[in-house]
């Protein structure tokens, strides 16, 4: 099969104890304050919070949890905090853990969508994304490397990471990306062992939840909180990739359909989402607030998220199981180099649009080694110190 390749040690999480729930709250408050940059960057900040500084899951833990995320639809950051407050905390856990990473991010969000309404135009950001870019890209560089010393563990598996981005820069379908990842090590497997295991269904049965739990789409014309409610748990019940695939959704049902909101209304919506930190389905929050004010804006809200912890709730029990066949384990080992891979090509994609100048090519180099050589410095005062120095750099 190849040989092992090397890795550091990480620290294992024996402790089956369960985290105090106010310990859980206060880290993902702080990481839903602080988590710019989308999915890529938040599950690297997810990583080293809670692997590296916490040791509350080991390295395979994490990566099981972030594969499992990919696989199901929503918002995929989201749902690995979701996962990591099932783990530590019990169902108390998955309640508080998903909550306190969205409020930050929903409370800045309509904010901002309060000045939008009563100003009709969004507060200047463009000098903190200038300095906040780079270091956002440094931080999952490091979330890749680290994560891939454990997740590639033989030459084998690190053909399969390849072939996936090789396809996801192809343009392939995520879900299929991902669920080839995994069949593809099956297959490998099997060819080693000679013998193939039922194991193969195991990543379908959960790209199965596409189809679930999916409200019907006939709503009343008119803009009414129910209305609004179902529009977005259809939305968080079937929507997989970035936010720019959100755009597409919203677009189809909030415009075309429906009437609700302008094109321009919609990018707005969306800037909001991609500037804030936290989840870009933040959005959400945002539409609500101009359709129905702060009432519109908490049931928006609630609606995209909701799917998120019905479907982690029911793929979180498959888990345990399917690390004790050899053969699913198998699945599950290709399914984690797939999702490092898709995350190499957003990150990639990212980089060409943060690192325009000198002063942001000197940003991702310094944050890249700080967090590289001192990986003990916390992030977040990376990207604090970052967005100051991108105000000064854009007042001159």
């Amino acid at each position: 099969m190849g040989d092992v390749l090397q890795s550091t040690a990480v620290p294992t999480s024996t402790d089956e104890t369960r985290t105090p729930l106010s310990e859980i709250a206060l880290l993902f408050l702080k990481l839903g304050t602080t988590a710019f940059g989308g999915p890529a960057a938040h599950i690297a900040m997810m990583l080293e919070e809670v692997v590296h500084r916490r040791h509350w899951l080991t390295q395979e833990e994490f990566l099981d949890r972030v594969s499992a995320a990919n696989l199901i639809p929503g918002p995929s950051s989201t749902e690995l905090a979701i996962h990591i407050g099932l783990r530590r905390g019990g169902w108390s856990g998955l309640v508080v853990a998903g909550a306190c990473f969205i409020l930050p991010a929903a409370l800045i969000v309509g904010v901002l969508a309060w000045v939008y309404v009563r100003f009709g135009s969004l507060p200047q950001t463009s000098g903190l994304l200038y300095g906040v870019k780079p270091v956002v890209i440094a931080i999952v560089v490091q979330a890749l490397w680290k994560m891939g010393r454990a997740a590639v563990k033989t030459k084998l598996l690190a053909l399969i990471g390849v072939i996936c981005l090789v396809l996801t820069a192809a343009g392939m379908n995520v879900l299929l990306v991902l669920v080839g990842g995994g069949v593809l090590a099956l297959v490998l497997r099997w060819r080693q062992t000679g013998s193939m295991k039922t194991a193969l269904m195991l990543p379908l049965k959960k790209a199965v939840l596409l189809g679930a739990a999916v409200p019907a789409s006939g709503v009343a014309a008119a803009a009414g909180l129910w209305p609004v409610f179902f529009v977005f748990v259809k939305i968080g019940s079937v929507l997989f990739g970035s936010g720019y695939v959100l755009l597409a959704f919203l677009r189809a049902d909030l415009v075309d359909r429906h009437h609700w909101l302008t094109t321009q209304q919609l990018l707005d919506a969306v800037a909001v989402g991609q500037f804030t930190p936290g989840p870009v389905f933040t959005t959400a929050t945002f539409v609500g607030y101009i359709l129905h004010g702060a009432a519109g804006a908490a049931v928006a809200t609630l609606g995209i998220f909701l799917p998120a912890f019905v479907f982690v709730a029911i793929s979180a029990v498959v888990i345990p199981r399917v690390r004790r066949s050899p053969a699913a384990r198998a699945v599950l080992d290709g399914i984690n180099v797939a999702s490092l891979a898709l995350m190499a090509w957003v990150t990639w994609q990212l980089a060409r649009a943060a690192v325009v100048d000198w002063f942001t090519v000197l940003l991702l180099l310094a944050s890249t080694i700080v967090l590289l050589r001192l990986p003990r410095v916390n992030s977040a005062w990376l990207i604090l110190i970052s967005a100051f120095a991108g105000l000064l750099k854009s007042m001159h």
